[in-house]
C-alpha cells in the first residue's frame, strides 16, 4: 500500500477516495484529516470529476478518531484543543462533501464508527457490506456525536432512533441500518466494491447539472444550517473534552476496561 494516508484515483469521470490507514481500521489522525480535507476540497472538486466514491482500505471504513494518537493541546490550559481540530480538520471534510456539486457515494465495508460514521452519512448515497456496522460511539468516552451526526442521523432515522444511537453508542448492523434509513443498499461483502464502482460509474455518466441542482435543493431542505450545527458541535465537544468523564473514558478505552463515569 502507498504511504499516503488517503489515496486518490480518477478514471473515466469517477474520483475514488480510499482511506488508507488499514492497520488502525482507518482511524483519523491530524495528518490523515488534513490529507482527506485536501482531496475532498481540491482534487474531488475538479470539474472533470463527475462522481466520487469513498471507501476504506482493509477490513473497515473508519473506526473514528485515533485516541492513541492523542490530541493537540490548547495553549492556555494544556487540555485537548478539540474545537481547533474540529474546525480545521474534521468539519471541513464533512462540509466539503456536502458542498461538492456532484454525487458522492460511500462504500462501507466494515466498521463506520464515530467520525467514520459521520463521514459515511455525509455522503449522498451509502452502500454497506452485509458485515458492516455503524455507531455513534462518542458516548463511550464521555463525548457527544460530531462531524454533523447530530444533523445527519435524526434527519435519516427520526428522534427515537437518533437518541438511541447517541445515548447508547451501540452497533447498528447493516440490515438494521437499511431498515432505519441510514443506508441505501446492502450487498454481500465480496461484491460491495463491484456494486459501488458500478453505481459511481453510472452516476458519472449521468446529468451532472441535474445532480448538482438536486443536491443543492435537498441540502437546503434537509440541512439548512449545517455550518451552524457543526459550530455548535465543536463548542459542546470542546467543553466535554475538559471533563473528568472524558479523561476516564479515554483511559478505559486504552486500557480495554469498562469506564466509571461520575458526571463530572
Amino acid at each position: 500500500m502507498s504511504d499516503d494516508l488517503v489515496l486518490w484515483e480518477q478514471r473515466d469521470g469517477v474520483g475514488r477516495i480510499t482511506l488508507n490507514r488499514p492497520q488502525t481500521l482507518n482511524a483519523w489522525t491530524a495528518e490523515f484529516g488534513a490529507q482527506l480535507r485536501r482531496v475532498v476540497t481540491e482534487e474531488a472538486a475538479e470539474a472533470s470529476v463527475r462522481a466520487v466514491l469513498v471507501s476504506g482500505a482493509g477490513r473497515g471504513f473508519s473506526s473514528g478518531a485515533d485516541l492513541r494518537a492523542g490530541f493537540e493541546q490548547h495553549p492556555e490550559d494544556g487540555l485537548p484543543d478539540v474545537r481547533k481540530e474540529l474546525h480545521e480538520i474534521y468539519h471541513p471534510v464533512i462540509a466539503g462533501i456536502r458542498a461538492l456539486e456532484k454525487p458522492v457515494v460511500a462504500a462501507v465495508n466494515g466498521p463506520a464508527v464515530g467520525i467514520g460514521c459521520s463521514l459515511a452519512l455525509a455522503c449522498d448515497l451509502v452502500l454497506a457490506a452485509e458485515s458492516a456496522f455503524f455507531g455513534l460511539a462518542f458516548v463511550n468516552i464521555g463525548l457527544m456525536p460530531d462531524g454533523g451526526s447530530t444533523l445527519f442521523v435524526p434527519t435519516a432515522v427520526g428522534k427515537a432512533r437518533a437518541f438511541e444511537m447517541a445515548f447508547l453508542g451501540e452497533r447498528v448492523r447493516s440490515a438494521t441500518a437499511l431498515e432505519w434509513g441510514l443506508v441505501n443498499r446492502i450487498h454481500p461483502d465480496d461484491v460491495l466494491m463491484d456494486e459501488a464502482n458500478a453505481l459511481a460509474e453510472k452516476l458519472a455518466g449521468g446529468p451532472t447539472r441535474s445532480y448538482a441542482g438536486s443536491k443543492r435543493a435537498l441540502n437546503q431542505m434537509l440541512y439548512p444550517d449545517l455550518e451552524g450545527q457543526l459550530a455548535l458541535e465543536a463548542e459542546l465537544q470542546h467543553s466535554l473534552a475538559r471533563t473528568d468523564d472524558f479523561i476516564e473514558g479515554v483511559g478505559a478505552f486504552v486500557e480495554k476496561r469498562e469506564p466509571s463515569f461520575r458526571g463530572a
